[in-house]
Formats: C-alpha cells, structure tokens, sequence
C-alpha cells in the first residue's frame, strides 16, 4: 500500500474509492461476521452464496460486516441493491438467494423476518420493528463495511474529519467542538469528554498519552466488542482526533484478552492506518504523528476502572489507585505521563461531531445527554441484540417496540441498566428517559450500557445475589469496605434465598450497602451495592416475603414455601413421585399428596409437574397437613 502523503492525494483517494468500492448497480450481499453470527453458521453461508453465485455465472459482492445488531436472528445479511434484509439464514439458503434474488430480484420469503406467524413479511431492514427507532451513530458502520478493508472505512467517508481537523482547524478548535458537543464518556460516568480533554491538555508535560477503554467487563455486554471488531478505524480516528487537540504522541487501546477478534481487527488496522499514513509519523505530510498500540488485558472486571487499567498496562497487578492524581495530571497517568481515557463508544462518536458538528449532535437526545447510546438488550425480551438509540428514547420504547415485548406473554416486572453495578427499575418507570440524569436519579445508572429484562417469573432478590456474587467474585481485595462488604452482603442475600432470614437481615444488608459504598476505594465498591439498594428500595415486600412468609412469589429460590397438590387439576401422571428424591410424594388409590415432614422443598416435583398441579404457597408445612 502506498503512503498518502497530502490532504489533496487523500481527497483524491476517496474520490476514487467512493466512486469504484460500493457501485450501486452491483448485486450484493453484506453478510454479518459478528460473533454471535459466526457461532451461528455465517462462514458456511458465505462459502456457499460464493460457490453457487460462481455455478450460476453470476458475480455477488460479498461484503463480511461487522455485527449488525440483531444477534438473535442470527446470521443475518442484507442483499442489495434490492435492500431485503434476511435472518436465519442457512448453508442451504444460498441457492434460493442466488437464484431467486440476484437473479430474478424477488425476496427470498421465507428468510425475511415476521412480528409473527399471522403477520406479513417484513423485506427492508428500516421496517423491522427492531431497527425502526434505533439511530446509529457509533455503530454507523457496523453492517456497511468490512472492517479488514481501510479502503471500505474511507469510501464510505472514514478519516474526513481527520483531514478535516489537520487541514482547517486548531488543535483548540477540534477541542472547542467537542466541547460544545457536551459528549458525555459512554462507559458509565458520563463525565463530559470535552472537560476532560481540556484538563490533560492542560497538564505540563512534553509527553501525554490517549487511552481507548476496551475493557468492557459486565457480563452479557458487547457493545464496545462490536466496535472494536466491526468498526476499528472509527476508534483510530476518534482517538486520532483526541491526540490532535491535546497535543499527545502516543495512543493505547487496552482491550481484554477474550476478544480475540476484536484484538486481531484492531492490530490489521492499526498496520493499514500506519500504511497508509494516517497514522504514525507526519500524518498525511503534517506536523502532526501519533503513534497506536494495543495493549491486552487478563479480563479482570476491575480493570475497567481507569487507575486500575493504568496499572494493568504498566505491567503491574490490576490494582485500584487513590486519586488525586487524577490520569490526566503529572504522576497519574501511565508511566507517570498525563494520560486522557476515554470509552471506545465515546471516541468512535468524535468523527461525526468533527464532520457535521457541535449543533447536529447536540440536536439529537436531550439537552443534558446529547447524543446516542448502544444497549445491549437482553434478558426476557422478544428480540435481543445491540441497539443504538437517541438519549431521551423511554425505557418502555426499547423493551415494548424495539425488543418486541415480553417473552411468553408474560408479565413485566424490573429492567436492570447499567450491568452489574446499576439498578432494577419497576413497571412505574417503564415511561422513564434514558439519559445520565433521569437514570440516576431514580437510583440506577447508565453504566456502559447493559439492559437486562425481567419478568414476573424473576426473583429479584435472587438477581441481586447473582450480580453480588459477581462483584464480590470480580472485587479484588484491596480495600476492606468492598473485600469484606461484599462477602457480607452476599452472605445475608444466600441466607435469605434459603429460606433462612432473619427480620434484622434486612436492615443490616441496607447498613453495610450504604457503608460499602461510602467506604470503597473505587467505582466497583461503590456501585457494587447498587442492585441490592434499588430492589430493597422499589421491591422491599419480596425480601419481606423471603424473611417472614418463607416465601418467594417468583418460585424461583430452593427452599422456600409449602408445596402441595392441587388435586383437581392433577391428572395421577406419577411424574412428581418419580422426581422426588427424598420419598416425600405419596401415593393413595386416588390421589398424590407431600409429605410435609420429608420435604426439603427442593423444587423437583414442581419442575416435573407437567400441567402446574403442583402448588407453592406461603404459610408453614403445619398449616399445610391442616
């Protein structure tokens, strides 16, 4: 690859590309490679759409995309020019989409996607309910370009706003715009990037550093994965963009170590970057060089925390460090340099501010969280996958229209945002605004964008102990409020789950969660009680139920309530019998009935009752011979 070496022989070179790259009258297929699609079978579909597109003497643009969105659907691709948009797809699809689409232009019907069995197909990707309200900024390219290709990223419009910051704005210029954007750090804080920016800009210091977080920790979340691995060039260029109005020389991009493929993405682009002579010495013949390196974490969860990471990446142990300094003053940063840290979220949306500018970003989402933000939407939803939508969506549009509602038909109960560290909200606040402010202030967080559904079927105290034994297993260890807190919370929370609370538990797990979180040296402890704090707060009656009543109304926690059968609904199956280990279910010549001096309570013959008739109810096994 030759080295551009001017802003005119780079606009040059997006000339051409836009115009030979993505030609619209050539048949195409832009196949998603994400993870989920590629566990999913797409490699095998890609080979054979090639292999029958070749027997058929019919040229197909095979575009291998990043992750676009709907994992549940997977694998899913788009064929072009026509726009239809196909899910499930298989190895054997590939003769009917070579044949029926690209030759004849007619949809493949049975690969397009149905609210349900009764409802007509749905052919472009903009109708489906799942994609109808998202707006994608920082997902922009996910789904159009092949992440391995630089060519793709440019052709589409990459590095403009590089050249355009190098050739026609000061360093405080691109600094003042972002700051005007009032871009808010997507990992969780939501500290304004631009107030950031200005304090390490600010700091005395020939050398500074930018640092791209990549650590994203919380189980089930993906969205920074997604970029690093379908968009790589977007990240470079927005930290590009940071270095230039900071004045800093060297980058990082610390991302764990169970991302593979966003580890191998990231180092072709970086190559292909320095290449091409956007990246590294006098880039594009200015003044300006900046070199990047991809640093790998061992996935510690506290590593997300921004002195931790800094610690990772000097080669120490992932420890959590007292403040001040702050990373962005002399000493606190890594290796002693001013370094700024930002989300990966946060800087693949810095291009687009620098293209259209302050007041298009500050036109979308509210006016104290301007902007978009990626979820990843899981838990007992219909549809679940990324989703990038405006700040100031309600949490009711994400879950009833983007998600497709509940599971089964069932009841909403809670949606917890934030991941491990945020709180479950209520049905009250299903038509609350998604931003910093509103999430907070009903004791949630937006965190780095986890958004986890539940239904009446979930125990929300159970919840609480997974998401404490998470944090209790991630803590580590440093400092005694959150090593010991949280073992004492989870301990309190596994007692009353067994059936074996006491009534001072509740008050005494309120007390350590508001000591841990004053106490702890950082961001983990302190959110780490989170959970228990907002399900005590909007779900007090089921602890109450678990302690007093011995009861959980979920059915989900082992050990608690009186089971019996319902014996006009029981049709003599025998199957609870036969799954009782302990020989608590009897049998007589007409009926089944439990033993409630042998139960243990165990949930076996509930799960293997076919029709319900086994019941779970409060009250004591006493009442219950009664």
């Amino acid at each position: 690859m030759e080295k551009v070496k001017s802003f005119e022989a780079f606009k040059n070179l997006q000339l051409l590309l836009k115009e030979e790259t993505f030609k619209e009258d050539v048949p195409r297929l832009r196949t998603c490679t994400g993870t989920a699609c590629m566990a999913m079978g797409a490699e095998s579909v890609i080979h054979k759409v090639e292999d029958e597109a070749a027997h058929s003497g019919k040229h197909v643009d095979i575009v291998k995309t990043g992750c676009q969105g709907f994992c549940q659907q997977g694998p899913v691709m788009k064929a072009e020019p026509y726009g239809y948009y196909y899910k499930q797809v298989r190895a054997a699809d590939a003769h009917d989409i070579v044949v029926t689409t690209f030759s004849g232009g007619f949809p493949v019907r049975n690969l397009l996607y149905r609210d349900d069995i009764l409802s007509e197909p749905k052919e472009i990707m903009e109708t489906l309910p799942f994609y109808k309200k998202q707006m994608r900024i920082a997902l922009h390219n996910n789904g159009l370009i092949d992440p391995r290709n630089i060519n793709h990223y440019i052709a589409v419009g990459g590095y403009a706003a590089l050249v355009k910051a190098l050739e026609s704005m000061t360093p405080d210029q691109v600094l003042e715009e972002v700051d005007k954007a009032n871009l808010r750090g997507r990992g969780g804080a939501g500290f304004p990037a631009g107030k950031k920016w200005k304090h390490t800009k600010g700091a005395k210091s020939k050398i500074k550093l930018v640092i791209a977080n990549g650590d994203e920790g919380d189980p089930g979340a993906f969205m920074d994965r997604s970029i690093m691995e379908g968009d790589p060039h977007g990240l470079i260029e927005g930290m590009l963009l940071c270095a230039y109005a900071i004045d800093a020389q060297y980058g990082f991009v610390y991302v764990r170590h169970e991302y593979p493929l966003a580890v191998v993405h990231l180092k072709l682009a970086i190559k292909q970057a320095e290449e091409m002579g956007v990246l590294g010495n006098n880039i594009l013949g200015s003044n300006f060089s900046f070199t990047l390196d991809v640093r790998e974490g061992a996935g510690a969860f506290v590593c997300g925390e921004s002195t931790a990471l800094v610690a990772s990446m000097e080669g120490e142990r992932g420890f959590p460090r007292p403040r001040p300094p702050r990373l962005s003053d002399i000493g606190g940063g890594a290796w002693g340099y001013p370094s700024n840290l930002n989300n990966i979220e946060t800087f693949a949306c810095v291009p687009h501010i620098i293209v259209k500018g302050a007041d298009w970003f500050k036109s979308i989402g509210t006016e104290n969280s301007p902007g978009t933000k990626v979820f990843a939407l899981t838990g007992k939803v219909k549809n679940t996958g990324l989703v990038e939508v405006p700040m100031g969506i309600t949490l009711r549009e994400i879950i009833f229209e983007i998600g497709g509602g509940i599971l089964d038909g069932k009841k909403f109960k809670a949606v917890q945002t934030g991941g491990p560290s945020g709180g479950c909200l209520p049905e009250e606040y299903l038509d609350l605004s998604v931003d910093f402010d509103s999430l907070s202030k009903v004791g949630s967080m937006m965190g780095s964008g986890g958004m986890v559904v539940m239904d009446e079927e979930t125990c929300v105290v159970d919840v609480a102990k997974f998401f404490l034994s998470f944090t209790k297993e991630e803590s580590c260890g440093k400092c005694p409020p959150c090593r010991l807190g949280t073992y004492q919370m989870l301990e309190i929370l596994k007692k009353i789950t067994s059936g074996k609370g006491e009534p001072s538990d509740l008050d005494f797990l309120d007390e350590i969660c508001h000591k841990v979180q004053r106490g702890s040296l950082c961001g983990l402890g302190q959110s780490a009680p989170n959970p228990i704090v907002s399900t005590l707060k909007y779900f007090r009656e089921e602890y109450e139920e678990h302690v007093h009543d011995k009861y959980c109304r979920a059915k989900v926690c082992s050990g608690l309530g009186t089971y019996t059968i319902e014996h006009s609904e029981c049709f003599l199956c025998g199957l609870c019998k036969q799954a009782c280990a302990f020989g608590a279910v009897k049998e007589t010549r007409i009926s089944y009935f439990i033993d409630q001096d042998m139960c243990t309570k165990c949930k076996a013959c509930y799960m293997a009752c076919p029709i319900g008739a086994v019941k779970v109810g409060k009250g004591t096994a006493k009442a219950a011979r009664i």
